[in-house]
Order: C-alpha cells, then structure tokens, then sequence
C-alpha cells in the first residue's frame, strides 16, 4: 500500500506547450515489481496523446509509438473500489519494435507465422528490435489522471545498441534513420490539398521539387511515397458523407467515428435541442496559439435561409488580423439559454492544453446573446459587433433605393446609431426616422418587419457594451464571406436538408480551405486556384496600403483612385459616417470596403469627425474608474505605487540609454494628477484575501510630442480623468507623432492614428465583477520589484525634440505582444462628476519613504477650496500629468520645483 500511497500523493503535471514529452516531466521513483524502482509521473489524461506525439517527435531520435496491448474495463462491469483498481490499461511501443526481423534478430513466439513481405509499401525498415516502450494506467481512483511508468526510455535493442535513427550506424542511407511515418503537418497539407482539388501527380511533382532542391533527403517527410498520396485520393473518393438514411442516425455514427474533432454533443430529446460542437486538433492550436491574451468573436448566424441548422462560429485573429475559424457549433436554432453547456466544455478543452490560456475579449454580433455565461465561463469583457446589422441595412438600401436617397437614409441611420453609442439617443431617433422616411415604403416595409422588433434589444447592447472596432469587424465579414463561398456551391439544393453533409464538408473541405490559408507555400499552386480559395487581405488591410494622396475630398463625397486601375476611381458618399456608401462591387454588396475605410482614417486625421464610437466609450471606462474613490489606504497606496511604476516607464522610454534621475529644468515636464477621491485601484492578484473583486487594467502609456492633442468634453471631468482620456486617445486610436508633427507609417504593419483598432491592451475580469472595471495589471508590480522603484525625481522630463518612435511606443503599449484588449463598461454606468478647472483636485506624495516609494498621500483643491474644509496637503514635489483644458499641448514649466 506504501506504494499507492506514493504514487497518489505525486502532484499531477500539465505543462502549457501543445506536446509533452518526458524531458519536460519530473520522474519521481516508486517502489515497482521485483524489488525494482519504476520511474513514473502523472498526467491528465486528456492529455496522454500529446505525451505520445512529444515523444515521438524527439529530436535525438525520431520515432512513433503503437499501441501494443490495451485492455478497458467497461463501465457497465460491476467492480470493487480499489486504490490500485485500473479502468484502463494501455502499452505504447515505439514502432521499430518490439521485433527484430534484421538478420539473426529475435521474434517472439506468438509472431512465428510473419512471413516477410516483399515490398514494406513505406512501413519503417522492417522491424529492429526496439525496447523502447511506457504503459499508461487508468486508475479507478482518480479516473481523470494517467499515470505513465517509463522504465525503457532508451531506443536500443536488447543488446544495448542503439537500433535506429542518427545514432545507429547501420541505418545510414535507410529510413530507420528518420521517424517511420510522415509528420502531422505533411498528412494535413496532403488531405487539404487533395480535399480541394489537386491532384496526386501534382502533389508528388511539387514534393520531389523541393527535396531536389534542399539536396536529398533529410527528415522523414523527404520520404514521402506516391503510393501514400495515391492511397489518401481513393479513401476521400470512396467516402460519402451519408451513412445512413436517417440523419439522425447518420449524425451519430460520424460522432462516434470523430471523438477527437467533437468536444460538446447532445442528441435530440424532450428537453433538449441537437446540439453538436466540432473543433478539430488544428482548431484547438489555433485558439491557444491566438486566443490566449486576445480575442474571440462570434459569428452566429451563418446559414440561416438555406441550411437546416445553422453555423454558430468562433473565430480567433491572427497575425495579419485575419478570422479563423477554431470550432465550428451547429443546432437547429442558436439560443443564448443552451450556449453556457458548450462553452465550458470548450473551455475545459482548451484549459486540458494550457492551464495558463487566459481570453482577453469576446465579441458577440447578436444582442440576444447569452452575456452572463460568457463572462462565467470565460472570465472575460464582452463587446458588440455591430457589421452584422450594417451589412444587412447596407445591402437593403443599395437594392431598394436611389442613390440620392441611398445617401439621406445611410446618413441618417449613421447618426443614429452613433448617438445611441455615445449614449445621446433612444428609440425615439428610429422612430422619427420612420415618420421622416415613410414615403420610402420599400425600404420601411422591411426595416419595420426585420428589424424594429429588434431594435430595443440592439439599443440596449450599444449603450452597455463595449463597441467592437472597425478592423475587427472587416475581419469578420470577410471570413463570413469567405465561408459562403467555400460551404454554400452546392449544385444539389436538397444537401443543405441534411445535418450530415454540413458536418462531413465542414471537417474535410471548409477547414482544407483554412488551413491552407495558413499555409506559406499555397503560391505554388496557384494555377490551381478556384473561387472557393478566395483569400487575401481584408478591406481594413486593404485600407492602410492606399496613399493620402490617392483620396480627394469633395464637397459630401470623396474619390478614392483604384490601386490596380490608376485611371478608375470610387466615389464615397456620408464622409466619416459608420454607413457611408461607395459605388465599388464589394461596397455594393453591403461590405466594407476599403475606400470607405480609408476616407474614414483621412477624415478623423484631420479632424473633421468626432472620434470613434469605441474610443469614446473606452475613455468612459476609464473616467468610470477614475472617478471611483478608493476605500482604503492599501488601495490608496497600490494607486501610488502605479505611479511611480509608470513614470519609471516613460523615464525608460524618454531616455534609452539611461534612466533620468535629475530633472533638468530647461527640459519639459510630463506631470500626473490624480485625484484622490476620484481615483480608485483595486489591488492585484497578491492579497486576494482583501479584494475579492477586480479587474485588470494594463499601463497605459503617451507619446511625448509638440502635436499631442488633449480631447476633453464638456461631461468629462479635467485633471487626471482628462490625462488618462488622452493618454488612451494616443494608446488606442494610435495618434502617433514623430517631432511635434503627425506621422502615420506607409507599412502594412503599423496602423495610422485614425483608423480604429481595438484597444490594444490585455484586460481579463474574473467572474462576479461589479458594473466598473476597476483594477490594474500585475504587470506594473512586476516592473515595480524589478526595478525596485529606485528613482529619486517626481518630475519626467523630456527633451524638447525627443519624440519617441510609433515603434518603440507600440512595443511598451501593446503589452510587449500587440495583443488586443476592450474594456468592459457594464449597465449602470457610474455618473461622471462634474468639474472646472477652478475645481481640480491634486494628489501630492510624500516622496521621503523607502526606495522612492511614497508613504503618504493626500490632495488639496486648487484656489480657495481649502477655504471650505481642513487641508491635509504636505507639501512635496507632485506627480501629476496636468493637460491644459483644449490646449492641445502638454504645458511646459520653467521651474523645475512648480506644480502647475
């Protein structure tokens, strides 16, 4: 019993990466059979295949491992509990044995009757012996654990030689020198291939190509045969998607069939709706690799008109902010009450792989959604997508209007719905634009019948949640049409009737179509290109290649000149507007086009349009927060130490080569105000005993120039709420200076000031949050132990010419990964307190404590408001970003002592 007692009191190892192998196990020795010391380890069982793919894919010695023996208790078998009763028993052997059929080798008994082959038709070079082998164990126990004894780690044979791979001298020139079959990523390169289109000679041209090229082979996928590819062809022309008559039935048995594509089914029932969630291993890279620090959004509706059950996506963005698909939900209706089961099964998949993935946002385009169970599930904000209702009136109004009223009712909708954001309107505005617009009696009939039982919901989700950006919503339409293209070219209409047709071409075609998006050599076979491999950038990317100089703005309208057809140009009416039309076929479709999106940067650059509807309510999160007066003094000190580690920041970034620990009074002075009673800081995840409820904010960082622009409303309160607006103003929306004077990058990667992106810092709520997001990173205290908050001023100084690059700047903003954040502002928000400039309040430290740390903190009003009340101020040198209301520009203070 000792021995259980010590195999059960190991602790169970998940480590983040996608593949395990032992060396990234800690062996622990037990007590084994014979007197003997087993080597073993526990793991998830959920995750005993990626311990076997780690283990094939060792570099030193290349191999795969079979499964040689397995026995499984069923679960209908009555047995007793038992610590060391077993439900699963499963030996893995490495492929190059345990037989040895070189010459003289040993064959067990039972395999007497092999009789050598001619051909090995691409098995590995016979058999050599192989003692290499683990056995994992299911125990009844603890049926969610394997535990994996692995005494034979060693590719030898029973003579102690090495056996295969680089290490055997024997297999030079043989294919026991690699792995014996081809790799993961080569097996799904040759089905995707095959799945849309190519041919098996084309495929094996291409391959001996490249081997050519490199100079013989070197890795196992060099050995490549065309009998594999050759076999693979005829199991996909020989498969059919209907397994039986019944759909119902058919459905099933493609489950069973599918176990690891498929993490969440449900079959129908009385209570329940056919639900059926897929995601297959490639899928589920893609959401670690992507959504982990960064945003998940929904496409729900896919389907609706012509497929029985409809396509429910979840899409994650990439590198070049492109949509891809990472599972796949169908059921007969998408309904928010039966989302929350699927999603924690998804969710508990995905934590199986990497216990660390964390999301950062969820965009949902249906105002019905299940809110609650996404931020249970998730632990994340929750924004609104608003392309799907755009498309849809755009698509109405270009087909039932002219276009001088195609104009009138595009601006006016455009209006609306920006002031229903900016939480200026209601639904008094769609129904004066009912009255104003009722001779349009095309157009009105179907806004009344589609979307004005809608619109209270819609209104309702604009004003309380965050608004998804402009570039992640270009992403999704282009992915929505993207999937129509590849899913719905169908000559026989009746498929579309049956569930196990969408389920068959989802899994084979549709994700080929994805996958080889992601494929960096899809160029070499663009001769074989059909529609359905449409891809490209989208209309967001699209925008940032086309030149200011390229645009020419007119009165009402601009023209934008065709980059592939100089002598063509697009004609863009309602300039600046969320519904602005264009006379371009993909605008005339209801997209997004580029055009429209580009007059849209030229027109924010100049500043002839108010900013963006998500900046705005992105600086309304942060007034929120600011404005919320901490309840104690660790909080109150948490909020100070935040500032020291900001300054010490922009102290790194204003000066590369040394930290400024002198201020020199002929240089500017970048000064913080925080008011006291309207700043509030909810401590980090290291005393969750004294907060229980927080969020996670990100530093937020400015650029320093002479062209920095202060935006302040009239309802937002000046002082710290308008430094930080500001500051959120350069970090979200990109306002990017080079020497006082407006700069925006040609490259395709950097993004100019005007163009809206999401705000592009990681924000994570654990569930139970109140209406205000009001913490702050873990990541600032980080900086702060690091540098030990060493620095002595409380001014930032900055040279008056040394504007830092959008590059450098980006690379601190974006939370050292460009990864994307919202902010999440739920219903009620907090009212704003009102303020002038005779009312700002500042908060003064006490800079005389430890390391630089300030042990005190206290404020006074600014004139004769002390008048009023006992002052507690001290007087210190501030730390404070004071921005003149509408200056424009960051004050500068001759006196080096002075604290405006």
């Amino acid at each position: 019993m000792a021995r259980w007692d010590a195999i059960l009191s190991l602790p169970v190892q998940n480590p983040p990466t996608l593949e395990i192998s032992s060396a990234d196990l800690v062996w622990s020795k037990v007590e084994g059979w014979h007197d003997k010391l087993d080597r073993v380890a526990l793991i998830p069982f959920a995750r005993v295949d990626d311990f076997v793919r780690g283990e094939s894919n060792n570099k030193e010695c290349p191999t795969r491992f079979h499964v040689e023996a397995r026995r499984r208790r069923s679960p209908s078998m009555p047995f007793k509990q038992k610590v060391d009763g077993i439900l699963e028993y499963i030996l893995y052997w490495c492929s190059f044995g345990p037989d040895d059929h070189r010459k003289g080798g040993i064959v067990r008994p039972s395999r007497t009757t092999y009789v050598p082959k001619k051909k090995n038709a691409g098995r590995p070079n016979t058999k050599r012996g192989c003692t290499c082998h683990f056995i994992v164990k299911r125990l009844i126990a603890e049926p969610s654990v394997a535990l994996i004894i692995y005494n034979d780690d060693k590719h030898v044979d029973k003579k102690g030689l090495p056996c295969h791979g680089p290490q055997d001298k024997k297999a030079a020139g043989t294919r026991a020198m690699f792995a014996p079959y081809i790799s993961e990523d080569l097996r799904l390169r040759v089905l995707s291939l095959l799945y849309v289109g190519v041919s098996v000679e084309t495929i094996m041209q291409r391959h001996n190509e490249s081997v050519e090229r490199q100079g013989g082979p070197c890795n196992r996928d060099d050995l490549l045969t065309h009998r594999y590819v050759r076999r693979q062809e005829r199991a996909i022309r020989r498969s059919t998607y209907e397994l039986d008559d019944d759909d119902a039935v058919s459905i099933s048995m493609w489950v069973e069939s599918h176990q690891s594509q498929v993490f969440f089914y449900e079959d129908l029932s009385d209570s329940d709706p056919f639900t059926l969630g897929i995601q297959t291993e490639w899928q589920l890279q893609q959401m670690i690799r992507f959504g982990n620090r960064g945003l998940l959004a929904s496409d729900s509706r896919f389907g609706t008109n012509k497929l029985q059950y409809p396509i429910h996506s979840l899409l994650v963005f990439n590198s070049d902010k492109k949509a891809i698909p990472v599972a796949w939900i169908i059921a007969p209706r998408f309904s928010s009450l039966d989302a929350h089961r699927w999603m924690r099964a998804l969710y508990n998949r995905v934590h199986t792989k990497d216990p660390t993935w964390k999301l950062a946002g969820f965009i949902v385009d249906d105002p019905l959604y299940d809110v609650l169970a996404i931020r249970d599930v998730f632990q994340c904000t929750v924004m609104i997508s608003f392309w799907r209702i755009r498309h849809l009136w755009h698509k109405n109004i270009v087909k039932c209007l002219e276009i001088d009223m195609q104009i009138k009712i595009s601006r006016r909708l455009g209006w609306i719905v920006d002031n229903i954001c900016r939480l200026q309107g209601n639904m008094s505005l769609f129904e004066e634009f009912m009255e104003d617009f009722i001779d349009e009696s095309k157009f009105m009939d179907y806004f009344k019948a589609t979307w004005h039982p809608r619109i209270r919901a819609w209104i309702n989700a604009l004003q309380t949640l965050p608004l998804a950006s402009q570039e992640s919503c270009a992403a999704m339409e282009f992915y929505h049409n993207q999937l129509k293209i590849r899913l719905l070219n169908e000559k026989d209409m009746s498929v579309y009737l049956r569930a196990d047709w969408l389920v068959d071409k989802l899994g084979t075609k549709v994700h080929s179509y994805f996958w080889l998006d992601e494929y960096s050599g899809k160029d070499g076979f663009a001769r074989y290109w059909k529609n359905e491999w449409m891809s490209g950038l989208t209309s967001w990317r699209k925008a940032l290649k086309i030149p200011d100089t390229d645009v020419l703005m007119e009165d009402g309208c601009a023209k934008v000149t065709d980059q592939d057809d100089r002598d063509k140009a697009f004609v863009v009416w309602n300039t600046g507007s969320m519904l602005s039309i264009c006379n371009c076929s993909w605008a005339q479709e209801g997209n997004l086009c580029e055009h429209i999106l580009k007059v849209l940067s030229i027109c924010r650059q100049r500043g002839s349009i108010l900013p963006s509807a998500s900046l705005f309510q992105y600086h309304r999160a942060l007034n929120n927060m600011l404005h919320c007066p901490p309840f104690d003094s660790l909080i109150r000190d948490h909020a100070v130490s935040l500032a020291v580690s900001v300054r010490s920041q922009l102290n790194t970034l204003l000066d590369k080569e040394s930290v400024q620990t002198v201020v020199n009074p002929n240089k500017k002075q970048i000064i913080i105000d925080i008011p006291l009673e309207s700043f509030r800081v909810v401590s980090c995840n290291w005393d969750r005993d004294l907060v229980s409820k927080k969020h996670v904010i990100n530093d937020v960082l400015s650029e320093d120039g002479d062209g920095c622009e202060v935006r302040n409303d009239s309802n937002e309160a000046p002082g710290c709420a308008t430094a930080m607006n500001d500051i959120a103003d350069q970090a979200v929306d990109c306002g990017s200076t080079r020497n006082g004077q407006p700069f925006e990058s040609a490259g395709e990667d950097s993004l100019p000031a005007d163009m809206d992106v999401d705000p592009s810092s990681t924000c994570v709520s654990p569930p139970g949050l109140h209406s205000v997001d009001d913490t702050v990173s873990s990541d600032a205290f980080q900086v702060n132990k690091e540098r030990g908050l060493s620095t002595t001023g409380n001014e930032i100084s900055a040279s008056e010419n040394g504007a830092l690059s959008n590059d450098k700047i980006e690379e601190n903003i974006l939370d050292k990964g460009g990864r994307d954040c919202a902010m999440d502002v739920d219903p009620p928000a907090l009212d704003t307190p009102s303020s002038t400039a005779e009312d700002v309040k500042h908060c003064e430290t006490h800079q005389n404590g430890v390391n630089g740390v300030p042990r005190a903190i206290s404020c006074t009003k600014d004139a004769d408001s002390h008048l009023g009340s006992p002052s507690t101020a001290m007087a210190v040198e501030p730390l404070a970003l004071d921005m003149g209301e509408n200056s424009g520009t960051i004050k500068e203070d001759v006196n080096s002592g002075s604290s405006t």
